[in-house]
């Protein structure tokens, strides 16, 4: 069984910059030596994903941006029913800024709809590592997302759940995105059992969403990444279909082997080879989720 995903498929992670630094500058301290490569544009991602269509996009704002998301917004703004994002805010800093709440629903009013926090191990630690969301502006982005139906997407380490579990329990309806399934890897073979216990726990709180992907490095690295089957299964029993979104992290850091045929690869071992997927669980997964939270608003 498949489902026919031409034009339907929405990508739920990918990193987008461009070369053009005249018109988008790097933020102070980056350097063109930083960047992953010379540029990531929706034109470099169609280039291996237009065999299967017109496919829709939310793109992460890039680090070297920073707080400056002119790139991904003149791309909505250009094409809104194509793209979405996912915007960053301070959560926490030292210099005099609006308010992260503000900031969230300004920007939502242009096409983002979640907004990227960084686990204590993703970024410099300060205060008590074991509850690095215990500070009055992350109450506030819980509380905004809350009221305002827009997402936190969470790059953590698996085992800092304990501290969003909590904050997940004081705020239940703000929806939560996992990225790259929170951490959880098949290295040398071996099943991340109690990464993937940690994970399918936080399935317990009606709004946490989790992204699926890089499939491309989750295990063994080699299409068509049969070896994901199992932990792809214990998370879409725990979580749904509904509350769970394909992404490729096109752009990233960890690049695909061979783009061209890797990438259909990913959406095939959703579409393809997991036989425990109805059709309706791989229109969930491949873009329903993301269309619903992303697009039909």
């Amino acid at each position: 069984m498949s489902i026919d995903v031409q034009d339907r498929l929405i990508d739920a992670h990918i990193h987008a910059w461009t070369d053009d630094f005249e018109k988008y500058p790097l933020m102070p301290g980056f350097t063109r030596e930083d960047l992953w490569r010379p540029h990531f544009t929706p034109a470099d991602h169609q280039a291996y994903s237009g065999q299967l269509g017109k496919v829709r996009i939310n793109l992460v704002q890039m680090t070297w941006y920073g707080l400056d998301h002119s790139y991904i917004l003149d791309l909505i703004a250009a094409e809104p029913d194509r793209f979405v994002g996912t915007g960053m805010v301070p959560g926490v800093c030292d210099i005099s800024l609006s308010s992260p709440g503000k900031n969230m629903v300004a920007l939502a009013q242009k096409g983002i709809y979640a907004f990227r926090v960084r686990g204590g191990i993703c970024r410099q630690a300060f205060g008590d590592v074991s509850r690095w969301l215990d500070y009055p502006t992350y109450d506030e982005m819980f509380e905004v997302g809350a009221e305002h139906n827009l997402a936190l997407s969470f790059l953590m380490a698996n085992q800092e759940l304990p501290d969003l579990e909590r904050m997940c329990s004081r705020f239940p309806d703000t929806p939560v995105i996992l990225d790259h399934v929170c951490g959880c890897r098949i290295k040398e073979g071996v099943f991340p059992e109690e990464q993937i216990q940690n994970l399918c726990a936080m399935a317990r709180h009606r709004r946490v969403m989790v992204k699926m992907g890089p499939l491309h490095a989750l295990g063994d690295g080699n299409a068509p990444y049969l070896d994901l089957l199992p932990m792809i299964k214990r998370i879409v029993d725990s979580f749904g279909p509904e509350r769970c979104m394909w992404e490729s992290d096109s752009g990233g850091p960890v690049r695909m082997k061979e783009p061209q045929t890797d990438f259909p690869a990913a959406v095939a071992l959703i579409n393809e080879h997991a036989d425990f997927l109805s059709d309706g669980d791989r229109e969930y997964i491949l873009y329903r989720t993301a269309e619903e939270f992303f697009f039909n608003r």
